[in-house]
């Protein structure tokens, strides 16, 4: 299978038309008539790793996809996603991580976690959960009494039911979806992934503020933070596994040296022993894996792509071996590079 291109389905049901995709995948998908991905030695390896984590705790499955710039590592998060989904696991994915930090939905604090809640944010992942995991979900069921808030919910409540309460209060959504997971968290009926991208803004400063106008750290905001206690180890699926993606595109949320330092990846800069490093970050840190993705496709992986741009007959045909060879050569073999040297020669 390495080395072949595949088209994503179309249909209604189609998962990220719920979830939502990165920015630059989304653009790349809406360039051809049909969303297409290169199967890659890389998706097979990770894919396996995912088969393997099926009957296992996610403690001992939290990896993280590094590489450089262009590599392919959000375009790898989402094969991972679809194929998740088309093997019955329980999927959560949050293609742009950097929503949850950049100041964008309503927050509040909270006395009793001494957090400061987001009750949009969960309520749209719970949205987006529900309707792409809508029968899984419904199979399962509250394995204890549960208090939220103003309301209880008796033992043996349904899932289903249990998240349509938040449409009816919103602001009770952070516990809503605390309350899910944990439920996730304890049954063994279904594997579940965590799939989330933009995962290094999660480790720096956020674009909320306190009342002193004072940053808040991510883990003292409640989306965050549950994702944070799953990368961690803190909490865990009994059976599933958690994977994130970093991005360098965006320069507010820069790689931090924690991160660095726990996934053994290259400083951008010459490190100083002066350089502060978090404690309370790094604790966040422990045990991830890095998945290092290739820098450049192979010539079949190349090819492969290629052939789909012929198919969709936008390149000059009198030229197909030169272009390819040009256009391989240019990008040193770098996917996002290769796909943006396509692009230039689009309706010549």
């Amino acid at each position: 299978l390495a080395g072949k291109a595949t088209v994503f389905s179309l249909a209604r049901s189609d998962p990220f038309k719920k979830f939502g995709l990165p920015k630059n995948v989304y653009l790349e998908h809406r360039i051809l008539s049909k969303p297409c991905t290169v199967i890659r030695n890389v998706t097979l390896d990770l894919l396996n790793t995912l088969q393997n984590a099926k009957n296992h705790s996610s403690d001992s499955s939290r990896y993280i996809l590094t590489g450089r710039s262009g590599v392919g590592k959000s375009c790898l998060l989402v094969q991972a996603v679809q194929y998740c989904i088309q093997s019955g696991w329980i999927v959560i994915y949050i293609p742009r991580g950097e929503y949850l930090v950049n100041s964008t939905t309503p927050y509040t604090y909270d006395l009793r976690t001494r957090t400061y809640l987001q009750p949009t944010s969960a309520y749209q992942i719970l949205q987006r959960m529900y309707s792409v995991n809508e029968s899984l979900i419904s199979s399962l069921s509250t394995s204890k009494k549960l208090v939220l808030e103003k309301r209880e919910v008796p033992l043996g409540t349904s899932l289903s039911d249990l998240m349509s309460v938040a449409s009816k209060d919103i602001s009770s959504s952070p516990s809503i979806l605390d309350a899910v997971l944990t439920e996730l968290s304890h049954q063994t009926k279904h594997p579940v992934l965590l799939a989330v991208d933009d995962f290094q803004a999660f480790y720096g400063q956020t674009a909320y503020r306190d009342p002193f106008f004072s940053r808040i750290r991510p883990y003292h905001l409640s989306m965050p933070r549950l994702i944070l206690e799953f990368a961690a180890g803190k909490r865990s699926f009994a059976r599933g596994a958690m994977i994130g993606a970093i991005t360098y595109s965006d320069p507010a949320y820069p790689l931090p040296l924690e991160l660095r330092d726990a996934l053994g990846m290259p400083y951008g800069h010459p490190t100083s022993p002066y350089d502060n490093r978090s404690e309370t970050v790094i604790s966040y840190t422990s045990g991830l894996k890095s998945l290092p993705l290739p820098e450049k496709f192979t010539v079949d992986e190349a090819s492969a792509l290629f052939e789909v741009w012929m198919d969709e007959q936008v390149l000059v045909p009198s030229v197909y071996d030169e272009l390819f060879l040009s256009k391989y050569t240019e990008s040193s073999g770098n996917p996002r590079q290769f796909v943006k040297g396509l692009l230039s020669t689009h309706g010549v």
